[in-house]
């Protein structure tokens, strides 16, 4: 009944204030469902409530399929919102500070008990008792990484149920093709799959290992993992709205067909550069050396390959992680300015040169933002900053491989 009194209130306050009364006064008789139906009825409150629902059915496919797109698109803007939330989080070390999890979630606490008793669940965790008891944490201090894991949390189930909903309304409607309903289902999968790829990481950081001489904190594989899983579910829904809203419909030349290949390569390695700056937050490597070009005196790092057996180094030694996406990070750069010289004496479509020159100038931008956040020892917000600007080189690389390329799938039934 008080959420029907709710819609009163949007059409009539004087009414409201008076059914208000009615509800909450024991003097005065309670407001009856009669009242209310004779009040919907009389003032067509149904029908106004169902006028977005009629409306949406009375669109055509082509127009519903619009709307799906910029679902799709909103979609992505959470997730984008929500790695960036998740980087500040990393950087501060605070995805440690919540030890439990709980599948629907749960509300912050209220008291000073309740934020007691939370605070002295984290001071049983190794990240307080080897790392955080040394240099001391106050009340207000631990309430901060608490919001930011606690907020983190949140936005990926608000991401999950702007998807997983709207997916499962989408797949009973007959004019969504069959191959579509499948992509949507993938969508919603990696969605709740990353929920829990999200604890699993956070788990690690939580068991003990008190023979460790490493600080505590979550396994570099489990975040890079986390991470990309979070920029596929990101560059499949983007792609997806794209091929939506701005179908391609011309024809591509031998020329042009072989620049999406070059354009693809970068994308594929934009992708594995962005991974490798998950294992550099993880082991906390761009600490190591702070000086650029060189590694302090040297171009070749005299502690590089340190770990037996070999591969170990690529993953785990500090060193050869930073080396790694340093080399990767100039790799990239040089393969976006070879896409950019082979465009310039081709004939684009007008969105390509847009994205091309975006591409472009982005390249440099991120290797400007990486180099700072080197010499400057990673400060937050300049760290942050340069994560996701990995995300928006990743958009402009899937946006100029979607416009060079052909018609996709046929995703509604017209």
């Amino acid at each position: 009944m008080l959420s029907s009194v709710g819609c009163i209130r949007a059409t009539n306050t004087s009414l409201y204030s008076i059914c208000r009364r009615q509800l909450y006064s024991s003097s005065k008789p309670h407001l009856t469902p009669k009242h209310l139906t004779q009040y919907f009825t009389k003032h067509n409150i149904v029908s106004m409530a169902t006028k977005p629902v009629r409306f949406y059915k009375n669109l055509s496919v082509d127009q519903k399929a619009r709307v799906v797109g910029y679902w799709l698109l909103g979609c992505c803007g959470l997730v984008a919102t929500t790695v960036s939330v998740g980087g500040v989080t990393r950087l501060t070390e605070s995805g440690l500070s919540m030890t439990d999890w709980k599948f629907a979630g749960r509300r912050a606490p209220r008291t000073a008990e309740e934020w007691e008793v939370e605070f002295d669940k984290y001071k049983a965790s190794p990240q307080w008792k080897y790392q955080v008891v040394h240099s001391g944490m106050t009340l207000n201090e631990f309430k901060f990484i608490w919001y930011m894991e606690w907020g983190h949390r949140h936005l990926g189930r608000v991401i999950g149920s702007c998807v997983v909903f709207p997916t499962l309304a989408l797949l009973t409607r007959p004019w969504v093709s069959n191959k579509f309903k499948l992509r949507l289902a993938g969508f919603s999968s990696l969605v709740v799959f990353q929920g829990f790829l999200g604890w699993y990481m956070v788990k690690s950081g939580l068991e003990d290992h008190p023979e460790s001489t490493d600080i505590p904190r979550v396994s570099q594989y489990r975040l890079a993992s986390h991470l990309g899983s979070a920029f596929l579910l990101y560059l499949t829904m983007f792609k997806t709205a794209m091929e939506i809203l701005l179908p391609v419909e011309h024809s591509l030349s031998p020329a042009l067909q072989n620049l999406r290949k070059w354009s693809g390569g970068v994308a594929g390695l934009a992708f594995i550069t962005a991974l490798s700056g998950a294992f550099v937050a993880g082991l906390d490597a761009g600490l190591v050396y702070n000086s650029y070009p060189k590694f302090a005196d040297s171009w070749i790092p005299s502690d590089l390959i340190v770990f037996s057996p070999y591969w170990k180094n690529f993953f785990e030694n500090t060193t050869t992680v930073q080396f790694d996406h340093r080399i990767l990070g100039h790799s990239l750069l040089v393969a976006i300015c070879a896409v950019w010289v082979m465009s310039r004496p081709l004939v684009l479509p007008k969105r390509a040169g847009v994205a091309v020159n975006a591409l472009m100038g982005m390249g440099w931008m991120q290797v400007g933002l990486g180099v700072s956040t080197l010499l400057l020892h990673v400060p937050t917000w300049l760290a942050a900053t340069h994560q996701q600007g990995s995300l928006i080189l990743l958009t402009l690389s899937t946006w100029l491989y979607h416009e060079l390329g052909k018609k996709k799938i046929k995703m509604f039934k017209r």
